[in-house]
């Protein structure tokens, strides 16, 4: 295992730090455009290095790489994702204008990493037809170790009285995490653990059918730089691929 500085560790950290955040931007996404041209759509479940793809595509000179923790800085986005989310959960998908939704959403990324975005794959890699799609999957066993760490404070009940008490933020975060568990077939912590491997794996296989084979790379966090640089049309950065501890930042 590599070993890093603390100026380094700091360094990425920062991307997460809430102190770096400017607070609610009360932005409407349904007034937005797009402004830059989407190019890498990193489309891994959460837990499988989400942070440290977003970091390294930072260093790769992607100037704003949406992440789940972007949507503390613009809380009323999430409306517009629920909305989203209720569309595929009642059959409605095709009535969406996607690419206009998405450009209203993430018109100011040029990357895009972790949830909501990758309950969304196939309707992203649709819509940005030529945007590279990246494939980050792990060891079923470890990732299903640290998402039901997650999956734990979902559905603690405590957790559903801080969301009723917390609508503008909890709550909205707990309303489309219900929906896409209930487009699982999913209502309780028991059945989650029952079917978490076959939606971890159905995940994989709806995004490498929905993508070109030229569009994809199949990509592990351990192989570094090269495989990622060469896939983009990036030179290699003079600095350590980046490691985040997702948990830690979910904490923060």
């Amino acid at each position: 295992m590599a070993t890093f500085s603390d100026a380094q560790t700091a360094k990425w950290k920062a991307y997460f730090d809430p102190k770096m955040f400017p607070g609610d931007l009360d932005i409407d996404r349904r007034k937005c455009k797009r402004t830059v041209p989407m190019q890498v759509l990193s489309l891994g479940m959460s837990r499988t290095g989400t942070a440290s793809m977003k970091v390294a595509l930072h260093i790769l000179g992607h100037n704003d790489v949406f992440h789940n923790l972007n949507t503390f800085q613009n809380l009323r986005e999430w409306d517009i994702w629920i909305e989203l989310a209720e569309a595929k959960l009642n059959g409605n998908a095709s009535t969406i204008n996607w690419r206009k939704e998405f450009d209203g959403l993430l018109g100011h990324c040029e990357a895009v990493t972790d949830t909501p975005p990758s309950y969304f794959g196939s309707e992203l890699i649709t819509a940005y037809p030529d945007a590279k799609v990246i494939l980050v999957q792990r060891d079923f066993e470890a990732w299903e170790r640290s998402f039901l760490s997650l999956v734990d404070v979902m559905w603690n009940p405590v957790y559903n009285v801080l969301a009723f008490l917390d609508p503008q933020c909890l709550g909205r975060m707990t309303r489309i995490s219900n929906m896409i568990a209930k487009a699982k077939h999913v209502t309780s912590r028991g059945e989650m653990k029952a079917k978490l491997r076959e939606s971890y794996y159905a995940h994989y296989d709806a995004i490498r059918a929905a993508t070109p084979p030229k569009r994809l790379l199949n990509y592990e966090l351990e192989s570094g730089w090269e495989p990622l640089c060469e896939f983009l049309g990036k030179p290699i950065p003079n600095e350590p691929f980046p490691h985040i501890n997702e948990s830690a930042a979910l904490k923060d």
